[in-house]
């Protein structure tokens, strides 16, 4: 049996164009044939000091953060809505709650030891841009992995406890140590990567210029970064 190739994906579930990204990337395996790779997830938090309390809303943070009138911060929503409406998705920003999302990837890397990760990455994505979802709400982490099949009293031992807290800062370290700036970032086969959300099309060349080991450059797409998206 031929070697699968490592997609290795550093993401936060409260960054937009990492969920548009993930969709890309899925078009993409579509083309290829998902049983040719092997899919892992990793931490990066877009903003590790926010309180696991909701922060307020995109708009709120939007125009604090570029000083942008409400107007124009909306503008800014709709451009990345629209963008994943074209993938298929149904962003909601106006009941969207921005929180600390340390315990949602500890529980992704409990989920990883149970075959369940990239089920609760898509849950977790879908729960937060979509239904409005806390992701620093320990009771809504435990019903959100439960709902992918893990055990929950599993879950909550996980969350309420700190473990894989050391795996998520090893993931935050080794995006330190290649230069990871911002998020979608992926690693295909541990050698050719790729900055930010691009499209299916790039993504497919990636996958095929690494499954050959042929050396490729790509521009950068649209990523969240500590200082925005």
């Amino acid at each position: 049996m031929a070697q699968k190739l490592s997609i290795d994906v550093w993401s936060d579930i409260a960054c937009p164009w990492c969920y548009i990204g993930k969709r890309r990337l899925e078009a993409a395996l579509d083309r290829v044939g998902r049983d040719t790779v092997e899919l892992r997830w990793h931490s990066f938090e877009l903003d590790p000091t926010a309180p696991r309390e909701s922060m307020g809303s995109h708009l709120e943070l939007i125009s604090k953060k570029y000083g942008a009138s409400p107007a124009d911060a909306q503008s800014m929503l709709d451009r990345v809505a629209g963008a994943a409406k074209g993938e298929g998705l149904d962003f909601h920003f106006d009941s969207s709650q921005p929180s600390n999302t340390f315990d949602a990837h500890r529980l992704l890397h409990f989920a990883n030891e149970h075959g369940k990760q990239d089920a609760l990455k898509e849950r977790l994505f879908h729960a937060y841009f979509s239904e409005g979802a806390r992701m620093g709400d320990k009771e809504t982490l435990v019903r959100l992995a439960t709902e992918v099949g893990l055990d929950a009293a599993a879950a909550r031992a996980v969350v309420e406890s700190e473990a894989h807290a050391l795996d998520v800062r090893r993931d935050q370290e080794e995006a330190r140590e290649i230069g990871i700036r911002g998020v979608p970032f992926f690693v295909f086969g541990g050698r050719l990567a790729v900055s930010g959300a691009e499209s299916a099309d790039v993504l497919e060349k990636a996958l095929r210029e690494a499954s050959s080991m042929k050396p490729a450059v790509f521009e950068e797409g649209a990523t969240c970064g500590p200082d925005g998206c």
